[in-house]
């Protein structure tokens, strides 16, 4: 049985995944090659480095759209549906088994016969598109909620706290793939797996096939990019997977991504928008970062006001000035990015941008070390904008997670001077029932979410190792780090105690032993 720990009864409980839900290793075919480049050549080498690993000849893969929705674990005993959690972290998810049970394309009691006893299938919730916008247009006629678009409108229907929000929703399923299985076997090949769970009653999409070699893959790659405007639902890109189990045990995996599997991209959707200026925001690090102000655009269904430009760098060597025609594009769907400068649609009044050498939140002074391409805020924890994002990043998914405390709820706090430290957010409780008004009576909030807040943060007064050392949010240390130096510590005591100076032991002298 997975581990679950219930945060409240008015938040979703936690489950531990019995076999972690892997992301994929992401590749991208270049739309501009240089003459005598491959534009595939990241695709060719993930099949070389299997075919070099394996040396079995001719390679079968099974090949599947990238559902655009949120990714979900369902747990099934004797057949019977026992638990549905989200993909969370990779490691742990969300408990959603009630607003599951309100989708009808998931199946309460599999089909047929032979299922093993326990049977834990993975799979995609999204939102179908004619069904996103009749859902939509139904709401504007009647004053409700509108859905930014396919993909939030999915992951926001799943996690609502009543499931009869969630049954009003239009969701439906694809199942992709297994976690864990005891108490019977499934076929050896993926492909026949997905066959299987088609006959148990599971939907699984009529656009997976399988393929042969490279060939085979850049060809399914073509075939369901130039249908992709007409399918009936969002895809960012397809899936590759080896299809022969034997084989995906004997690659294994990387970090967080199996050997065997990748997701190739589809290019990203790019649009021209002016740039009206330049900000610089200070991240937790003291990172001077450069975000382009823009004329709002939408780009892949999302309104786009704001871009990254990366560092000075950055700016400098692609020439962008305010005031400037540029390209922008959702980089893998998701973050917006500065493609390049139109610098043919110039009039002479853009401005270049001259990168600030103080911090703008602090004025302290910000300085580029040698071999960094960042420059930095010299000011640290005094620095209030380093001290908020430290905040963010503590209370953050991979860090303590604690649920309704977003980044405007930290912003709110520190503004009101309720937050300054780590151990201020343990503190809240206490500190509100002295508030005059308290929390409970600010705008916006009410009881019932300042007690659901309070829950989730009493949740967290107990977390992971791992997860506390990544909140602490030192340079160098993300989450692999973090999970290493847990592993090799095991408790926070000797963690502590590896980091206090011991005197240097005496040397034994030149006649000891003698």
């Amino acid at each position: 049985q997975p581990a679950i720990a219930a945060v409240a009864d008015h938040y979703f409980a936690e489950v531990r995944h019995a076999i972690p839900m892997l992301s994929l290793g992401n590749a991208f075919t270049n739309p501009d090659p240089k003459p005598g480049e491959d534009p595939d050549k990241e695709v060719r080498d993930f099949v070389r480095r299997i075919d070099e690993t394996l040396d079995r000849g001719a390679l079968a893969f099974s090949a599947e759209p990238k559902l655009d929705g949120l990714a979900i674990s369902l747990r099934y005993e004797h057949g019977v549906f026992v638990q549905g959690a989200t993909r969370g972290d990779g490691a742990s998810g969300e408990d959603v088994t009630a607003n599951l049970r309100t989708l009808k394309a998931i199946p309460l009691q599999l089909r047929g016969s032979g299922w093993p006893d326990v049977l834990e299938v993975r799979g995609e919730v999204y939102m179908p598109r004619a069904d996103f916008e009749k859902y939509n247009e139904h709401a504007r006629l009647h004053g409700g909620k509108v859905l930014a678009n396919p993909r939030n409108g999915a992951a926001g229907s799943l996690r609502q706290l009543d499931p009869a929000v969630t049954a009003q929703r239009p969701l439906s399923f694809f199942a992709y793939g297994i976690g864990e299985v005891a108490g019977g076997a499934l076929p050896a090949t993926h492909s026949a797996t997905l066959a299987l769970l088609r006959e148990w009653g599971f939907p699984v999409s009529d656009l997976v096939t399988v393929v042969q070699g490279v060939e085979g893959l850049l060809a399914y790659y073509q075939r369901i990019g130039a249908a992709r405007d007409g399918l009936a639902f969002d895809i960012d890109g397809v899936v590759y997977k080896l299809d022969d189990y034997a084989g995906q045990r004997e690659l294994g995996f990387v970090s967080r991504a199996p050997r065997w599997a990748i997701a190739h991209k589809f290019p990203a959707e790019q649009a021209v928008t002016i740039l009206s200026g330049i900000d610089i925001q200070v991240g937790r690090t003291g990172a001077l970062t450069p975000v382009a102000r823009l004329e709002p655009i939408t780009v892949g269904g999302v309104v786009v006001s704001n871009a990254t430009l990366h560092n000075e760098d950055e700016i400098a060597r692609k020439d962008v000035r305010i005031g400037d025609h540029v390209v922008i594009q959702r980089a893998g769907d998701v973050i917006p990015q500065i493609v390049k400068v139109l610098t043919e649609k110039r009039t002479g009044k853009e401005k270049k941008f001259h990168y600030p050498d103080h911090c703008p939140a602090c004025g302290s002074l910000a300085i580029r070390e040698e071999g960094d391409v960042v420059r930095r805020c010299t000011g640290g924890l005094i620095c209030p904008a380093q001290a908020v994002e430290r905040l963010k990043h503590f209370v953050s998914r991979l860090a303590f997670d604690i649920e309704g405390m977003g980044e405007k709820i930290i912003e709110e706090l520190w503004e009101k001077e309720l937050l300054r430290t780590p151990g201020d957010i343990f503190r809240l409780e206490e500190k509100n029932k002295s508030l005059q008004p308290p929390m409970q009576e600010w705008d916006g909030w009410g009881a019932l979410s300042v007690r659901n807040l309070f829950a989730a943060i009493n949740a967290r007064r107990t977390i992971a190792l791992d997860r506390f050392i990544y909140a602490l949010g030192i340079r160098q240390i993300g989450e692999a780090t973090a999970k290493r130096l847990a592993a090799t510590y095991e408790t926070v005591e000797n963690l502590l105690e590896s980091l206090v100076p011991h005197p240097p032991q005496p040397r034994p002298s030149d006649d000891a032993g003698s």
